[in-house]
């Protein structure tokens, strides 16, 4: 029996940004068309074969027209909506997954609790609703845009081209879900069109501060030492340099998270430790017991603390527990920061119809350690081990504004040439207001925490086999029925299952699993944006059940090597499809994340399981697929089930973060839009008699006859029923409805 693999990120997905499956980008396919005719990025000029995978320039990508880009467009009414709305924002829709629906003339997509409703835009133009319709595919809704607004994104995009976030360039890389796929020119906004009634792309920035390291490093992926080792707010468990319980410390974060838990921060600290102590199960999977986790943390930690502890089996609980003199020095943790994280390209990833609204996470990332001299030694006495701790935030920032000044403030940061004391000041500002406790009423512990992620093959016992254990804790409790969200509730840290990866209860196998090759040829398919051209356009919106088939699917950790991806028995190597559905799946594993299919096996300079590498000194060597090789350049990885032959996935993930930030920051344009609930779709049913659903929701979430809607009689009449059921608007980005993002790191 092969072991488990998961994915390491567990972030839950909403509903609107996760419509992408429904959207089309019209030139996608003539761009991976060229690339495929040219072989793919292992072909291009001066590629360089590395173990298998390749680094190629990022400008031998085909060129496309920044119109063939857009799937969006605004178009100010001749007159108000009943709900006052002054502009129709019509959306390219792909075919929806479900065939029935293709005629319909209403699409409702998203999550069938907080649907997003679309009318044909054909059909209003027929209707007399909207001016002109830009053609068949198109689906509109209304917001209320406000000359304001259109002028701060003017005002904006002359900041970018006088050069206040630094150089510029015109040329932008399009991404098709992490893969680079093609290069054009953005467009600007033209703020007097729309005022004069004209029909207008909403489409990437027509300049972006120029990709760099420098923008890298301050903005994206901080590791340099003037961060990670600042005197003023870090410790270091090595050398005792530093500040105890400064601000970018373990410790700080931890007693941040422990507040309102009922227990101490030390008590809370060791209760987390002491999951590994004795097996658990969660989702029907055994996790078992790494009490090497005594061994190699608890007891040194308790030692330097001035404290003896030792592992005792409590007859009564049939557990093994930890027994010491004392409480732990959190200050003293021997967890040292290896990065801070700037994660706003996953803004809008989770949250319901204001997902689009949120702001992604900001993660510390800490290399465990078990120094020979703790606190007083050097980074040769320092025993570097192989175990990173990562602490993920949701950003408490909610409504669109409020996402770009986040992004702003991250992108003035990119403008530093230096780690000046500007900089860090500004920086520990940015951290402190997500970190403290209090910053998320709503959640567990008021903490902001997502989830607590570990990696690790420093706690294996002696003389078993060597494997990667990633472990998922969160301030809730899980709900395994699918059915409703997790409870976020005050208490400690629980385990959790790993998102979108499978367990290795009963038959799961990387090879040969009925289970898993059901999924990929149905939900992961069904789910996969379409046109499709491999390796470029191929991207998929899924989420993973608790169960399949009535067997346990996803697991409460994953062990890594192996397996070292996920393959689908059933997958046919000449159907586009079904190859791209089974790298989605098998990417967004933990198993495939840390491993086959991003080429983390350690060799020809990439890191082994870890995307930030907890054994390679300060600054931490991130791997090949976040930096693509290099600033310019792209990292080929071979497809883990049929290898370079068919295709090798391209990536370049700074750079795809790099650009998101500044498309947050200098591109995006707000508007309030009215929210409906469940009771329109309820009227819409009685109404037309079916509910044009075509979401990711299982037809026990949905509870409606699906079908499509097909007379313009029903049409007007669901029109008219908005203004009855609208709910308050939310402030949200005129491209809302965002191409699928299942991202896992």
């Amino acid at each position: 029996m092969s072991q488990k693999g998961r994915d390491s990120t567990g972030g839950k997905r909403g509903s609107v940004w996760l419509l992408g499956a429904m959207l089309a980008v019209s030139g996608c396919s003539k761009a991976s068309s060229s690339d495929e005719a040219s072989g793919g990025p292992t072909t291009q000029s001066e590629a360089r074969a590395e173990g298998g995978s390749t680094t190629s320039k990022l400008s031998d990508l085909p060129a496309v027209t920044g119109l063939s880009t857009t799937t969006v467009f605004a178009q100010r009414l001749a007159q108000a909506t009943p709900l006052e709305e002054t502009t129709a924002i019509h959306v390219k829709l792909a075919p929806p997954a479900n065939k029935e629906l293709e005629s319909s003339l209403v699409r409702v997509v998203g999550d069938p609790k907080d649907p997003v409703v679309l009318f044909s835009s054909d059909a209003l133009a027929q209707l007399g609703r909207i001016p002109k319709s830009p053609g068949p595919g198109f689906f509109t809704l209304f917001s209320s845009l406000k000359d304001s607004e259109l002028d701060r994104r003017t005002n904006s995009e002359k900041e970018v081209a006088e050069g206040k976030f630094g150089p510029i360039t015109k040329e932008t890389i399009l991404f098709n879900g992490r893969h680079p796929a093609a290069r054009f020119e953005g467009l600007s906004l033209d703020a007097r069109a729309i005022r004069g009634g004209g029909m207008v792309p909403i489409a990437g920035c027509p300049a972006l501060p120029a990709t760099s390291q420098n923008v890298w490093d301050k903005a994206l992926l901080i590791r340099d030492p003037a961060v990670v080792q600042n005197p003023a707010r870090t410790w270091d468990p090595c050398t005792g340099a530093g500040t105890q319980g400064g601000k970018w410390t373990f410790s700080h974060l931890i007693k941040e998270m422990a507040q309102d838990s009922g227990t101490t921060a030390e008590d809370f600290v060791m209760k987390w430790l002491s999951n590994w102590l004795n097996d658990y199960t969660v989702n029907g999977d055994l996790v078992q017991a790494r009490q090497n986790m005594f061994s190699e943390v608890i007891q040194p930690w308790a030692t330097a603390s001035g404290q003896v502890a030792s592992l005792v089996f409590n007859t009564s609980t049939n557990k093994w527990q930890v027994s010491s003199t004392g409480p732990l020095n959190l200050d003293i943790a021997p967890f040292r920061l290896l990065a801070i994280v700037n994660r706003i390209d996953l803004a809008g990833s989770s949250g319901g119809y204001g997902g689009s609204s949120t702001a992604g996470e900001l993660r510390f990332v800490f290399g465990m350690t078990k120094p020979t001299n703790w606190g007083a030694g050097t980074e040769a006495t320092c025993n570097l081990k192989l175990f990173t701790t990562i602490i993920e935030y949701g950003v408490p920032r909610t409504g669109c504004q409020q996402v770009i000044d986040w992004a702003r403030d991250w992108a003035q940061l990119g403008t530093h040439t230096s780690f000046d004391a500007t900089y860090l000041t500004k920086l520990e500002s940015m951290t402190e207001s997500v970190v403290l406790h209090g910053s998320a009423p709503a959640k567990g512990n008021k903490n902001a925490l997502n989830q607590l992620r570990t990696n690790e093959i420093s706690l294996v016992l002696g003389g078993a086999s060597p494997q990667w254990e990633l472990r998922e804790f969160q301030l809730a409790d899980e709900n395994l029925t699918d059915t409703a969200p997790d409870a976020r509730t005050n208490g400690l840290l629980r385990p959790h299952t790993v998102a979108l990866t499978p367990s290795d209860a009963g038959n799961h196998d990387p090879d040969i699993d009925p289970d898993v090759n059901q999924f990929v040829l149905n939900d992961v398919k069904v789910g996969v944006k379409l046109p499709v051209t491999v390796p470029t356009a191929c991207v998929s919106s899924f989420k993973a059940p608790h169960k399949i088939n009535g067997n346990f699917f996803l697991g409460g950790s994953a062990l890594v090597n192996p397996p070292t991806h996920w393959e689908a028995f059933g997958v046919n190597s000449g159907v586009a499809q079904e190859v791209c559905a089974r790298k989605e799946f098998s990417g967004n594993t933990c198993n495939g994340c840390h491993f086959g299919d991003t080429a983390l096996d350690g060799t020809s300079g990439n890191n082994a399981f870890t995307h930030i590498s907890p054994t390679s000194g300060i600054p931490a060597t991130p791997s090949k697929f976040l930096t693509g090789g290099g600033v310019g350049f792209m990292f080929g990885v071979p497809d883990t089930q049929f290898g370079a032959g068919l295709t090798s996935w391209p990536f370049a993930d700074l750079l795809r973060r790099h650009q998101r930030l500044y498309d947050i920051a200098t591109c995006t344009t707000c508007s309030p839009f009215f929210g409906f609930d469940v009771a329109f779709l309820a009227r819409m049913e009685q109404v037309a008699g079916v509910v044009p659903f075509d979401g990711l929701a299982s037809a026990e979430e949905t509870k409606f006859k699906i079908g499509p809607i097909q007379d313009l009689e029903r049409v007007q009449q669901l029109l008219e029923l908005r203004s009855e059921f609208a709910k308050e608007p939310r402030d949200l980005p005129l491209s809302f409805l965002r191409p699928p993002e299942v991202f896992v790191h």
